[in-house]
Order: C-alpha cells, then structure tokens, then sequence
C-alpha cells in the first residue's frame, strides 16, 4: 500500500456529490490513496443498509484490492508501515463486515475465498474488537452459501479460527460469537460431500471442541459439548474414518476429562444427559473399549482412574434410566391425559434409548474385559467388572419391572417397549440366568411386544435368540419355552427372516434361533414336542434358506433342523397336507444330499455332531420318506 487510512481522509471530494457516488468514484480511482478513501466513505454506505448500494460498493472495490490490503495488515505486503498494519487490517474487516451483511456479496467468490486470510487475522490479532468483527464476517459468509461454509474446511482453517477461543476473557463476546459460527458449520457441513482434505478441517473442529469441553469452565464447555455431539451422532459419517485414523489421542482424553466434569459436577439432567451421549457416540466410533483405555495424557487436570471412570458412567447412566422409565411409567399409565403430552413421551423415549444403547456397549466392554480373550489389554480391574455387574443386573430388573408395568395395563406396542426387550436380550445374552424367575414370567409377554411400526412381534423375538440358544440347552430352559408354546413364536420369526424380499435379514439370529428349536427338538420328550402347521412351514423355510447359500455351516444347520422335524412326520401326511408344497420334497432330498456330502475337518467338533444327527435320524425316518430316500441313495452311501 503507497498511503495511510490516515492520508487517505485528506483525499478532494466534491462537496455537492452524494455520498454513494463520491464513494464510487473514489473506488474506481486508479491510486490507493483514492481506493482507501472510498472505503471509509463505504463503511457509512454499508450502516446504511441499503442492499443495491452495498452490492454496488463491492463491485466497485473488488476483492483483489480488499485482498491486498488484508495481506498489508498482516504484513505480507512490502512497504507497508508496521504502526499503520492495524489500521489496514481494522478498515479491510469493518468494510467487508458490513459488505457481506449483503447475501448476494457473502455468497460472491471474491468474498469466500478471504475466509482463510479473516481465519489468520484471528490468530494473530491481538485487538478483540477486530476479532468479533471477523467472527461476525465469517459467521455471515458461512450462511450466505454452501461453497461459503466449505471454505472453512481448507487446511489449516479450522485450526487458525479456534486456537485462541481458550485464551478469551470468560464470557467475552469473542467466546460467543465463535461457538456461534461452530455452530453455523456443525449444522451445515456434511462430511459424506468432503474430499479427504476438507475431513481434515472437520477433525481439527472436533479437536479444538474438544479442547474447549475439557479445558473450560463457562458456558461454552456446554456449547462444545452440544455442537460435539451433533457432530459425532451422525450415522455413518466418514467424519468418524478420518477421527479413528488421527494419530493423536488427546482429543480422546479431552472429551473423557469433559465428560468428567460434567457428570461429577451439579449440573442439570439435560446436560449430563448429553455427556453420556457423547459417551455413547465414542464408544461407537472408536469400539467400546474406549471406555476402559488408558490415556496417559501428563497434567491433565480432569483426569481420573479407568475404573472411577467406567463406573462414574454407568452409575450416571443408571440413575438417569431410573429415572426416565418412574417418568414414563407415571406419563403413561398415572397421569391424568390433560397432564400429559405425545411430545414429552417422546423426548424422554428418545432419552432412554440413547441411554441403552450406552449400557447395551458397557454390557458389550465389561463382557470382553471379563473373557480371557480380552485379558491380555484388560484395563479394568475384576472387582470393578463385579460392581459393574451388580449395577446391570439393578438396572436390567428396573427394566423388566418397565415391561411388567406395560402387561398390567395391557400395552404391548411401543418403540420405548422394544427398546426396553433389546437391553434386557443383550444382558441375558451375556448372563442367561441373569434375573431368572421376573424373565422366566415376563417371557411370554415379551413375545408380544412390537415396535411402533411392527404389524406383529419380531424384533422382540430376535433379541431375546442369544439367551433362549442357551436355556434351551437344559430340559428346565425347553420346559419354560415350551410351557406356553414360545417355540411357535421362536419358528414363526425365523420362518419371517427367509420371507424379507427373499434376503435374510442376520443370519446370525438364523443361527440362534435355528440352534433354539434344535435345543428344543432334541429335548422334544420333556418339552413335549409333536408334529403341527408351525413345522411344515420350518421345512419350506429351511429349504429356502440353504437353497441360497453354500456355506457349510448353513447346509448342515439347516439339514440338521430339517432331519429333527422329519423325524416326527412321515411323506405322506407332509403330502396331505393343503399348504405343502411336493416340490418342497425335492428340495428337502437335495439338502439331506449335500450335508452328507459336505467334507468336515476333523477338528470341526460342531459340524461332526451335526452330520452324526442327520445320519441317525434319516436312518431312522427314511422308510417313511421313499421319495427322499431315493434321491439320497442315488447320491450318496448312508
């Protein structure tokens, strides 16, 4: 720059031209000294607020000469004077501040292409003053367009914006308005639009969040806290890729001490509600051992011992699930309807799944701390696993009480009452005989629950597969099942999982819940199992099933089941029967074939038994079967 803002007051105007035109003028001069003077007029003509002035102001200026002289304030330009810098940069950001109160000049490429200069004012400006002004700028461009909140993601963005928001007066307005413009970009970026680059930008956001939770005791500890798990809940965000593959983990332990915290300090339900949140989303995005690793971060003042650190979470998640199913139960079955609305039902039904599915993923931690494949990186020490347990076991009983609650009153539907089946299904998974006789009454019950948009119970069946796979292997646990018919149920779901568009939704459940009737079938005598309709669709099931697989564990599961259920019929009344397909035989014969011509190692224990099962029982049905016996001694030496 060749002159001064101070010269540049000196510059002739004429008296009797209004201010806009004199304002032009001078911006269309051909010296800097005219430029700067056109721009103190400017800042009046941009208070002004006139939209069609102001856009006119910025097509006269231009942002290559607002560019410049920000790059003179910084001093990047030779020849500018070190005492006039600030002027410089303060009359670049006031002037651009009120161009782009315009949307039409904020969302202009000239404009968004000086948010990485703004972002480096604001690391090296010590003047707050200037600094709000650049907060306000970026915040107006990051709204005025798409392209706009994207530029904020170019390397080293981010990082120059928020690196001085922990060294601001608490409760300065700087702190406000640059949470705000966080804000702004939480909300409007998405990260699945990003180059690798710009995911890059977005760390470094989730990283200085981070900073600011841990670090600061204000109402922007909130802030963060908020914006972090907006940005964190995303399902399925490569925003979590490029988290896991930082190769720093101090923002990890920034979020843990933020955590802390939050839920050690009075603070109100809402936010520790949010804290466990963001509990949950890292445990989703980083594996639930994030809850037990060991960060040795030195003078971290939040700090606290692994063990004191998993249970503080589990105790807050406790207290707080307690609390929500007293509220909803009240809300639901007590509260007169004028008391109650279907928006703070709601609220607090999303509450509580947020929080089960935090405990469902400590259930999932404590369970592999506890197994001896986990013992090799175990953090957490056996006594802490022990009061975890007798903690879960508390809050799983305080859930089936929920679900008592709900067949006193005859409800059965309800997202809320599902999700309640999901986490008791994941605790009995791990612990089957966990709180035995509430289970062994509720069970049937617990077959009948649907989800909102279920037309009949199947998800409530599928959670409970891994604890029924289990009991199922005494004649007390087939008793229970069979006491009401909840094998019927059990075939019923499996018979829906080969019917979804001819896909199988998990063929893990398959197994599960094939594993329970094979239980149950082998029990058959004390479970007092006898040929009826629920079997004849298993066997078209199955055989659909295995038609669309090769794995062996498939074949043989399915030729095992369908052995078991022969054993109990004969062809002829399979024929009889109006809902029997005779095709279904052939494809019976072909399944028998092929499980007999699976070659099983020798240390497959598993499938060894299996193909022992199927061979003793097609010896013994197979002169009832003459149609199937045929294919299979056509095919195969029995």
């Amino acid at each position: 720059m060749d002159s001064s803002p101070a010269a540049a007051l000196s510059a002739p105007t004429t008296a009797s031209a209004p201010p806009l035109d004199d304002c032009l003028r001078l911006l269309r001069g051909e010296r800097d000294e005219q430029k700067l003077a056109g721009l103190l007029i400017a800042a009046n003509v941009c208070r002004a607020g006139d939209a069609a002035a102001v856009a006119e102001v910025y097509r006269a200026v231009g942002p290559r000469f607002l560019r410049r002289l920000l790059n003179t304030g910084l001093g990047k330009v030779e020849g500018g004077k070190e005492e006039e810098r600030e002027a410089y940069l303060r009359l670049a950001v006031t002037v651009l501040s009120g161009l782009a109160r315009v949307p039409e000049v904020a969302a202009d490429e000239g404009v968004i292409s000086i948010v990485p200069l703004i972002a480096e004012v604001v690391s090296k400006s010590s003047e707050l003053t200037i600094t709000e002004e650049c907060f306000e700028l970026l915040s107006l461009i990051a709204i005025a367009s798409e392209d706009g909140a994207y530029k904020f993601c170019e390397p080293g963005v981010m990082a120059m914006l928020f690196s001085q928001i922990i060294n601001f007066p608490d409760g300065s307005r700087c702190s406000e308005l640059a949470i705000h413009l966080i804000q702004l970009l939480a909300h409007k970026l998405r990260a699945e639009n990003m180059s690798v680059e710009n995911l890059q930008g977005m760390t470094s956001m989730v990283t200085s969040l981070a900073t600011f939770f841990d670090a600061l005791h204000t109402a922007v500890k909130f802030e963060s806290l908020h914006i972090l798990t907006t940005l964190l809940s995303q399902k399925e965000s490569p925003l979590h890729d490029a988290l896991r593959s930082m190769p720093s983990a101090i923002w990890q332990s920034h979020i843990r001490g933020g955590i802390i915290a939050v839920l050690q300090n009075r603070v109100v339900s809402s936010e520790k509600l949010q804290a466990l949140l963001l509990a949950e989303c890292m445990m989703s995005i980083l594996g639930e051992n994030w809850l037990s690793k060991d960060y040795k971060v030195p003078d971290n003042e939040n700090g606290m011992p692994i063990d004191k650190f998993v249970l503080l979470v589990l105790e807050s998640a406790r207290v707080e699930v307690a609390v929500l199913l007293n509220e909803l139960a009240y809300l639901k079955y007590e509260s007169s309807k004028s008391d109650q609305t279907d928006d703070a039902i709601s609220q607090k039904q999303r509450n509580l799944a947020i929080l089960f599915s935090l405990i469902e993923r400590i259930i999932k931690m404590i369970s592999d701390a506890s197994s001896s494949e986990g013992a090799p990186t175990q953090t957490i020490c056996e006594r802490t696993i022990m009061k975890a347990i007798t903690g879960l076991n508390e809050t799983v009983s305080l859930v089936l009480d929920f679900i008592q609650d709900a067949k006193d009153h005859g409800q059965r539907k309800g997202d809320d009452l599902l999700a309640a089946v999901r986490i008791v299904g994941s605790y009995l998974a791990e612990t089957p005989y966990a709180c035995k006789e509430k289970t062994e009454r509720l069970l049937e019950f617990i077959f009948c629950i649907e989800g909102q948009d279920e037309s009949s119970p199947f998800y409530s069946v599928c959670f409970m597969l891994p604890m029924l796979s289990q009991i199922t292997t005494t004649a007390d646990g087939c008793r229970t099942l069979a006491s009401f018919g909840g094998y019927r149920t059990v075939i019923d779901c499996l018979i829906k999982m080969t019917e979804q568009n001819g896909m199988i939704i998990d063929h893990g459940s398959m197994f599960l819940a094939c594993d329970t009737i094979i239980n149950l079938m082998s029990n058959k005598k004390n479970a007092h199992i006898s040929m009826e309709p629920y079997f004849v669709r298993l066997l078209e099931a199955l055989t659909t099933w295995a038609g669309t697989m090769d794995a062996s564990s498939v074949i043989m599961t399915a030729s095992s089941l369908c052995t078991m259920v022969m054993d109990l019929t004969s062809e002829d009344f399979l024929l009889s029967c109006s809902d029997f397909d005779s095709k279904t035989l052939e494809t019976l014969s072909d399944l028998i074939v092929r499980s007999l011509q699976q070659d099983i190692p020798d240390d497959d224990g598993e499938q060894l038994n299996q193909k022992q099962t199927i061979i003793s029982g097609y010896k013994r049905w197979a002169d009832r079967f003459p149609r199937v016996k045929n294919v299979v001694n056509r095919n195969v030496s029995v």
